[in-house]
């Protein structure tokens, strides 16, 4: 079985909250990774998705936890972030 990792920056500008974290979420840039397993016996490379965590300040202190979210989820974060800031800057 072959994985691959891949991890991205997503910002939020304001407070923010996603489906799996009981709690609101400050403003700032996070990070996702994404495990993606090879589907065997194609004639072409082709993943799916097996995990997308974001890792995310832990309730107290400064640890730091990884919480395993829907990527649709962290989509409709990401949008309803960026609507609000659109609507805040005009």
């Amino acid at each position: 079985m072959t994985i691959r990792t891949t991890t991205k920056t997503v910002s939020f500008h304001r407070p923010f909250r996603v489906k799996g974290v009981d709690r609101l979420l400050p403003a700032g840039d996070y990070r996702v990774v994404t495990d993606e397993e090879l589907i065997e016996g194609l004639s072409f490379a082709a993943y799916h998705r097996v995990a997308t965590a974001i890792f995310v300040p832990a309730p107290s202190g400064s640890a730091i936890e990884m919480v395993t979210v829907d990527p649709a989820d962290l989509q409709v974060a990401q949008e309803q972030d960026a609507a609000l800031h659109a609507a805040h800057a005009r």
